[in-house]
C-alpha cells in the first residue's frame, strides 16, 4: 500500500538561513535576463545554441510551469541554474543572488529535483538525508531528517536501503533530498515521470502544500493536463526562445476556437439549409456539431436558430481549448530544430 504525503507545518519556511528576512523577499524567486548557451561544435560542425537570449522571471509564491518540446532549452535552463552548465552570456538570479557573483546563496536558495534517480542504492534514506544536509552545511541541530521522510511518506522506510525502495518511493526521497535545506524555490523536473496516478496525486497534494507554506515551485512535465491544472502561470519555449510566459487562464484564451455538441429530439436526416449555412454539421441523426469562434460568433443566436429550424434541443455540451492545443499552436514552427 502505497503511504500517504503527510503536511508538515514548517517545511517550507522562506525565512530560513538561506532567505532573506521577511521585509526584504524579492519579487521574483528566479529572474532570467539574456540568458544565452551555446554549446560547441557538433556533430555537424556547428556550435548549437540551446537558449537564445532567454528572458523570463518566475514571481515569488507561484507554481510556474516551464514548458516546451524534446530539445527545447529546460534542461539547459534548470542545469543553469543547479550550476551544473556554465552559461554563455546573460544574467540568472535565484532568489535575488546572481548565480556568478553570489553563487553559494543562489544555490543554497533552490533545491533541484531532477528527472533521473540519483540515488546511492548503499544508503538509507535517513543517511542520505543526513548526508545531503551536510553537504549543505545544514547544522545537526537543525537538521529535519525524520520530518522530511514524515511528510514525503518515507518514515517507515528510513531505514531501509535505498535499492529496495519502489520507483514511487525513490521518487518521493528525490523529493525529500531537495529539501533538506529548506529552499525557498523548489525544481521539479518531469517529477511524476513513471509514476502511478495515486501517487501522483499524492506528490501534488504535498506540492501544494509546500506552496501553501511559502515555497516557491518551478516545474517541468509533459503532461500538460498537469501544468494545466497545477500551474498560475506557464512558460513555454522552443528552440531557445520563450514563446509564451502568461497566466494559465490568459494563455488557454489564445486559441479562438470552441466546439458545441447539440443533442437534438427529432431525427435529423439532412440538416437544414439555415443550420448549414452557420456551419454546423451533423454527426448522427440526432446529434449536431459546430466549431466555431467566441469572439466572433456568440452561442446564443446559434441555439435560437436551431429552435428556429423546428428542432427541439435536449441538450447542449461544449468543448474549449486546453493547453495542448495551445502548447502544439507555439511550438508546432516550421523547420523547427532540437537545442538540448
Amino acid at each position: 500500500m502505497t503511504a500517504s504525503l503527510a503536511h508538515p507545518a514548517s517545511l517550507a519556511s522562506t525565512t530560513g538561513p538561506t532567505s532573506p528576512s521577511p521585509q526584504s523577499l524579492p519579487d521574483n524567486a528566479i529572474e532570467l535576463r539574456g540568458l544565452t548557451k551555446v554549446y560547441g561544435a557538433s556533430s555537424t560542425g556547428k556550435p548549437v545554441t540551446a537558449l537564445d537570449h532567454l528572458d523570463m522571471v518566475v514571481p515569488r509564491g507561484s507554481i510556474f510551469g516551464l514548458l516546451g518540446p524534446n530539445g527545447a532549452g529546460k534542461s539547459t535552463t534548470i542545469n543553469i541554474l543547479s550550476g551544473i552548465v556554465v552559461k554563455t552570456s546573460g544574467i540568472a538570479r535565484i532568489w535575488s543572488h546572481d548565480i556568478d557573483d553570489d553563487a553559494r546563496m543562489a544555490r543554497s536558495a533552490i533545491g533541484i529535483v531532477p528527472q533521473e534517480l540519483t540515488i546511492d542504492p548503499f544508503f538509507t534514506p535517513r543517511e542520505l538525508l543526513e548526508l545531503q544536509a551536510g553537504l549543505y552545511g545544514v547544522p545537526k541541530r537543525e537538521r529535519r531528517t525524520m520530518e522530511i521522510l514524515a511528510a514525503v511518506g518515507l518514515a517507515d522506510k528510513s531505514d531501509a536501503y535505498a535499492r529496495t525502495l519502489s520507483g514511487g518511493m525513490r521518487r518521493r526521497l528525490m523529493v525529500a533530498k531537495a529539501m533538506v535545506h529548506s529552499p525557498p524555490v523548489l525544481v521539479l523536473d518531469e517529477p511524476t515521470a513513471g509514476v502511478d496516478v495515486e501517487l501522483r496525486q499524492q506528490l501534488w497534494a504535498y506540492v501544494r502544500d509546500l506552496n501553501n507554506r511559502g515555497t516557491t515551485i518551478l516545474l517541468t512535465t509533459h503532461y500538460l493536463e498537469e501544468a494545466q491544472e497545477m500551474c498560475d502561470r506557464i512558460a513555454i519555449i522552443n528552440r531557445g526562445k520563450l514563446v509564451a510566459n502568461e497566466p494559465t487562464a490568459t494563455l488557454l484564451k489564445r486559441v479562438d476556437a470552441k466546439l458545441i455538441n447539440i443533442t437534438v429530439s427529432e431525427t435529423v436526416a439532412s440538416l437544414p439549409p439555415s443550420l448549414a449555412a452557420l456551419g454546423i454539421e451533423r454527426v448522427d441523426d440526432h446529434h449536431l456539431r459546430l466549431s466555431y469562434q467566441p469572439t466572433r460568433m456568440a452561442l446564443g443566436p446559434v441555439l435560437t436558430m436551431v429552435g428556429e429550424a423546428g428542432l427541439t434541443i435536449g441538450d447542449v455540451s461544449t468543448e474549449e481549448a486546453d493547453l495542448q492545443d495551445i502548447f502544439l499552436s507555439l511550438t508546432a514552427m516550421p523547420g523547427a530544430g532540437a537545442a538540448r
